[in-house]
């Protein structure tokens, strides 16, 4: 695995996986046709809050969401956004066939490329789901599709694999490499913390995080933030998951916005996209 060159000023990144309050992997909604959407009002906070601090950002769009809401699609790239692939049905890539994953690949990436007159060119599996060990074929039929990175593999432990790199890096394929940005971890006592999105980002004190994205500058790194629209969203609907299951994957019931807001008004952000032109002009 080779680092990316380190770049000229700190900068990170803010990545938003574009899904609705019900899309949670392994589970199946009934009623789909009449299920609440919140995806668009909570999105659109997200989006107020992106322009007011002139930020732009990566939006790994979820195929299903992207057919159910195409004018949202279409507004976030109006608004020079990173439009994504986030895949389409939000099923875990190891329960894919590698026909089944270049499908969903290809089906998002055509309405996509539709909508915005654009092809993705980077990819996020639903629950970090990409593993070296486990799922090899998958950054190859990434990179066959023309994708020229993926940010799916976490450094934390239970979802991903705990000791692996928590900086971006190569990953060879047939087809070229492939950067890997990993989100930002807080590291603390050998353990990685979940601290850049999800129920983390609202849970840990922010110092924890700022002294993290300060530690991923001195590296030359960016720090990948990650979101959801739900968590834009503390009121909304909520599955029945069980006590922990339920606040993994929505969190304590208050906005991520105030942080989001220190954070906008104290760092440099640019999409994933931006980074990865760098390099390869670089290289």
């Amino acid at each position: 695995m080779s680092p990316l060159l380190p770049t000229r000023f700190p900068i990170h990144a803010v990545t938003v996986d574009l899904e609705d309050w019900y899309h949670v992997c392994g589970v199946t909604v009934p009623n789909r046709q009449t299920v609440q959407h919140r995806v668009e009002e909570a999105t659109g906070v997200l989006l107020d809050l992106l322009t007011r601090h002139g930020i732009h950002a990566t939006f790994f769009v979820l195929g299903e969401t992207a057919e159910q809401h195409p004018d949202l699609i279409v507004r976030i790239a109006e608004q020079g956004h990173e439009i994504a692939s986030h895949g389409w049905s939000h099923t875990v890539v190891f329960e894919l066939t590698p026909r089944q994953f270049s499908g969903e690949l290809l089906r998002t990436a055509r309405l996509l490329e539709q909508l915005t007159g654009r092809r993705p060119v980077g990819f996020r599996a639903p629950r970090w789901s990409l593993c070296r060990r486990n799922t090899p074929w998958a950054f190859e039929i990434l990179a066959e599709q023309g994708y020229c990175y993926d940010s799916s593999l976490t450094p934390l432990p239970m979802i991903g694999a705990a000791a692996g790199p928590r900086h971006p890096h190569l990953i060879p394929t047939a087809a070229g490499p492939l950067l890997e940005f990993p989100p930002l971890v807080t590291r603390i006592a050998g353990i990685n913390l979940p601290t850049a999105g999800g129920w983390g980002f609202r849970f840990f004190p922010l110092s924890l995080l700022q002294r993290s994205l300060r530690q991923y500058e001195r590296h030359g790194s960016p720090g990948v933030l990650f979101i959801h629209p739900r968590e834009l969203d503390p009121d909304g609907p909520r599955l029945s998951l069980g006590t922990i299951r339920e606040f993994i994957v929505y969190g304590p019931r208050r906005s991520s916005a105030e942080r989001l807001r220190t954070l906008f008004a104290h760092y440099r952000f640019v999409p994933l996209r931006e980074m990865t032109d760098q390099w390869l002009s670089a290289s």
